[in-house]
């Protein structure tokens, strides 16, 4: 599976801002935008002035690696979101939030996006009672995301569930002691809390 292996910090200086992609990291003195809050390279800090496609490229790069996506999967999500009835931007996010591996960052049995998807990688994750090890599969209405029993005690996730002081969207309602989740119902934009102008990455796309 292709995926990016590079210093995920470098991610978040080059938005100037930060991503949360590093879990608890992300909150302290350590993470690096705090140091030096401009973007990376030799002329990071005298970057001239952007332009409109810039400013939406920064757009649709924000969300792509917030949500942990390359480019080919961003652009096919774009495509199909279009076709969709709807306001594209918004039918865009939803199904960015749907993927498996957010909702298991949602539920907070994760630090981060990527560890989430470490998780339904190694088979930790049930949907609707049966295993499911693909962090693109999209949640539906009413299915029920849980916990394997024996993924129950990893020390990771307990940790998680005792440490991380984070916020279950509307959409998702918890149950079984935290070890499931229910999605009761589609996320509205205003149940999306990533900070990203969906509107610019549309106006990129239709060009």
């Amino acid at each position: 599976m292709a995926r990016y292996t590079g210093p995920v910090c470098r991610l978040c200086r080059r938005e100037k801002m930060k991503l949360f992609l590093k879990g608890p990291k992300c909150d302290s003195m350590k993470c690096p935008i705090e140091r030096r809050p401009y973007p990376p390279g030799e002329h990071g800090r005298d970057r001239p002035r952007e332009s409109e496609y810039q400013i939406q490229l920064r757009e649709k790069q924000k969300a792509r690696r917030i949500y942990g996506l390359l480019e080919k999967q961003f652009r096919n999500l774009y495509e199909e979101a279009n076709r969709q009835q709807g306001i594209t931007g918004e039918n865009l996010l939803r199904m960015l939030e749907l993927r498996l591996d957010n909702v298991t960052y949602r539920a907070g049995w994760a630090a981060s996006r990527n560890q989430s998807r470490q998780l339904v990688r190694h088979g930790h994750v049930n949907v609707n009672g049966k295993r499911v090890t693909y962090p693109s599969y999209r949640i539906r209405k009413g299915d029920v995301v849980s916990l394997r029993d024996k993924s129950r005690n990893l020390i990771v996730i307990r940790h998680n569930l005792d440490t991380l002081d984070q916020q279950t969207p509307p959409w998702l309602e918890k149950g079984a002691e935290g070890m499931e989740v229910t999605a009761r119902d589609l996320p509205l934009r205003e149940h999306i809390d990533v900070p990203v102008r969906e509107q610019l990455i549309v106006e990129l796309y239709s060009k």
